[in-house]
């Protein structure tokens, strides 16, 4: 890793690769203290302060490049996005896509969970039906997780299909611990 005499802010001037720009390897398992480190370092190089001595196009550059810096580590941080952002450098782009998953066993497990959800406001025991759906939800997440690490970092392309599909799934059981959150708020906020 360069030390931070040798960054110069003109190296980030070009489209920036987030795992390079922070000096890590190339996979989904990171080092977090590494990144924050990392984002530092480059933090400081380039600080629109830094800048203010030059062209007014120059300074929004410096701008853009530190916002493009925070969005990178806001990234790499959080594991689903990394992945779909590392998926999305291998040409398997799914961040905006509306995409349904054509697997009936996950979709008849989604209506099921969507089932579950909805019926937690009129549980007998509303506290104790959240936390059997938040256990349920946990150990989904927990497995999705794990089989996401065995493909995510191939460069086999029916592999990296298989990790989107994963981030797919996965990117559900965000949504249901969201909704969760605000079944939860609604009910117990007073």
């Amino acid at each position: 890793m360069r030390g931070l005499c040798a960054i110069k802010s003109e190296d980030f001037f070009v489209t920036m690769k987030y795992f390079e720009l922070f000096a890590i390897p190339v996979q989904f398992d990171v080092d977090l203290n590494t990144i924050n480190a990392r984002y530092l370092e480059l933090q400081k190089v380039l600080h629109p302060d830094r800048h203010a001595s030059l062209s007014a196009q120059q300074q929004l550059l410096a701008v853009q490049k530190t916002a493009e810096l925070n969005d990178a580590l806001q990234i790499l941080k959080q594991p689903l996005k990394r992945a779909e952002y590392m998926l999305a450098e291998k040409h398997i782009d799914i961040r905006a896509e509306q995409q349904t998953l054509q697997d009936p066993e996950f979709l008849m497990q989604q209506m099921e969970l969507r089932e579950e959800l909805s019926e937690i406001t009129d549980a007998a025991d509303p506290e104790a039906a959240i936390e059997q759906f938040e256990c349920h939800v946990k150990a989904l997440h927990q497995d999705y997780y794990a089989e996401l690490k065995k493909y995510i970092d191939s460069d086999e392309q029916s592999e990296l299909l298989i990790a989107a599909d994963i981030v797919r799934k996965l990117k559900f059981i965000y949504k249901l611990r969201e909704e969760l959150e605000r079944i939860e708020d609604s009910l117990f906020d007073d």
